[in-house]
């Protein structure tokens, strides 16, 4: 795992390859499939931009390939760019690689960036999972608590509108 590593092309290259990958598997990260690279890369823009600007933090997890190591799990800390809640970070765009699915990555980056966030200082992470994954039992194993629902406040089509789930650790 890396926290904060440079993002170069590559790096930017692979990740985008990664929620594209993730998208179009069904992961709620952003998207409703089928998505295309140019869509990834307009949300993926503006993600690169804060950690660029050093306002948001990511945290990449490597698989040891033949030739070159590949991006197979991803996290970004998200800060709210408001001072009462510099002590707290939103934890988005969770990823894992469909193919790589089933190796424990997902509990190893959300264990890693838990020790990162006690690193950094932060005494809480929150995240937002959409309703009908059933993620948040996940995220419940991690320690994770449920702490509110904004009912129906994601429309994925016309008539499927999801609960966004609010989720809470404290690291304190």
């Amino acid at each position: 795992m890396e926290f904060q590593p440079k993002l170069t092309g590559e790096l930017r290259e692979q990740i985008v390859t990664l929620w594209l990958e993730v998208s179009n598997a069904g992961g709620a990260v952003g998207f409703v499939p089928p998505v295309t690279r140019s869509e990834v890369l307009a949300l993926a823009g503006r993600t690169f931009a804060g950690i660029d600007a050093g306002t948001d933090h990511l945290l990449v997890g490597y698989e040891k390939g033949d030739e070159a190591d590949r991006v197979v799990a991803m996290l970004i800390f998200v800060d709210r760019q408001f001072h009462l809640s510099d002590h707290w970070r939103t934890v988005k765009r969770v990823m894992v690689s469909p193919s790589s699915q089933g190796k424990g990555y997902g509990a190893q980056i959300m264990r890693e960036g838990e020790r990162v966030a006690r690193e950094m200082g932060w005494e809480g992470l929150h995240l937002t999972v959409r309703d009908g994954h059933g993620i948040e039992r996940f995220y419940g194993t991690l320690g994770y608590k449920e702490v509110g629902r904004l009912p129906g406040t994601l429309r994925l089509a016309p008539g499927d509108d999801r609960d966004e789930i609010l989720m809470w650790l404290a690291l304190n």
